[in-house]
């Protein structure tokens, strides 16, 4: 018989996406002011994986993801998800933007052997949490380097990515050992 017992605590990462360039320090400071200090940010890149967000969100999508200072336990990540969400509507409903939606805010977590992510979307791979939030294993981690499954999405594939990653994972493993 296994025993009941609390997961390790987890790394919170946050992706943003937004065409307007001036919204990532407006939301890198919302999103400080609700989830503690930022420990690494990932520099700006172009997100020119696909056309999906181009109809809501116009062109020139610019990406940068944020890893926080303060562990979560897992278990955290469908309230995150509610809260970005939430942070989302409050930017687009702030301002008359040119776009339907200013940003798109994708919170996740990393461990020891994986990135997971929240989403609101179902499909056959992802596991309904709860709060119409799903959680879905999109990296793994083996061997020194992250693996991608069939649904992983290509920008999660990148090397831009997946360098980022590995040194959000490489900190993480050093705020584990600091607290043991």
């Amino acid at each position: 018989m296994g025993y009941i017992s609390r997961p390790k605590q987890a790394n919170l990462i946050i992706g943003v996406l937004t065409g307007i360039p001036e919204l990532l320090s407006q939301t890198d400071k919302i999103l400080e002011e609700h989830f503690g200090p930022v420990d690494l940010r990932s520099n700006v890149l172009p997100f020119n994986f696909t056309d999906y967000y181009n109809e809501e969100m116009g062109k020139g999508i610019l990406r940068q993801f944020y890893s926080f200072e303060r562990l979560i336990s897992p278990d955290e990540i469908a309230a995150i998800k509610v809260q970005t969400n939430a942070i989302e509507e409050s930017v687009a409903s702030s301002q008359k933007y040119p776009v339907k939606r200013p940003v798109n805010i994708d919170p996740g977590y990393m461990n020891e052997s994986r990135l997971i992510l929240a989403s609101t979307k179902d499909f056959s791979h992802r596991i309904y949490l709860r709060d119409g939030v799903y959680a879905e294993v999109t990296l793994n981690y083996r061997r020194g380097k992250f693996e991608s499954f069939p649904w992983t999405f290509p920008d999660y594939q990148s090397s831009d990515y997946q360098n980022f990653f590995l040194l959000v994972r490489e900190l993480y493993v050093k705020k584990l050992k600091r607290k043991e």
